[in-house]
């Protein structure tokens, strides 16, 4: 059975930790005062690999590691490739009819030996609207074989400071060949 120091002992550390969590789990801060919102963005990313305006280009060419396996044979990918990211975001799947609401920045590698699986690091800076001047920056695995991917945001700027969340991902009218047009919902958590 216990001693009664060691129950008064534990009994303090349960409520200093009870006490620090009530602390630091508010959803407002000293650093950041506001209150939590929940955010909602659906925009379309313009991924254009051929024409004169490339948006999307590989910029280091990988190779296999296996001997029999240089590239796929459907889309001239390989393992280790990286690609340069500059997309245009709008509201509507039309590029040329669509009010343009961001860019999407970043680059993806390509990890996978089989199938068309990358690495994303992906900035979606937003030019319009009410959330202008600020961006979002998102981390996900994209395997392209999957009808929705799904990736995480790991932060935010400006009206996006400290946000989490998550980005759904779907092809509208895209190819592995010439690229297209990406379906994009993403899900913030922010301070306003």
């Amino acid at each position: 059975m216990a001693s009664l120091p060691s129950l008064l002992l534990a009994s303090a550390v349960l409520l200093a930790g009870a006490t620090f969590l009530t602390h630091h789990s508010n959803t407002t801060t000293k650093l950041n005062p506001q209150p939590i919102t929940t955010t909602h963005l659906h925009f379309y990313m313009h991924d254009d690999y051929t024409g004169p305006h490339p948006t999307a280009m590989r910029v280091v060419s990988g190779r296999s590691l296996l001997p029999n396996s240089t590239k796929s044979p459907i889309t001239g990918r390989h393992f280790g490739d990286i690609v340069a990211l500059n997309n245009a975001l709008t509201e509507g799947p039309d590029n040329s009819g669509g009010k343009r609401v961001g860019t999407a920045q970043g680059f993806a590698v390509r990890v996978a030996e089989g199938g068309v699986v990358s690495d994303l690091s992906m900035h979606l800076a937003m030019e319009a609207g009410e959330f202008k001047g600020s961006s979002v920056a998102v981390k996900g695995r994209i395997d392209m074989d999957l009808e929705v991917r799904e990736s995480v945001v790991v932060g935010g700027t400006g009206k996006f400071r400290l946000a989490r969340g998550y980005m759904l991902s779907r092809d509208y009218d895209y190819t592995l060949a010439d690229g297209g047009v990406i379906e994009i919902d993403l899900y913030l958590q922010h301070h306003d």
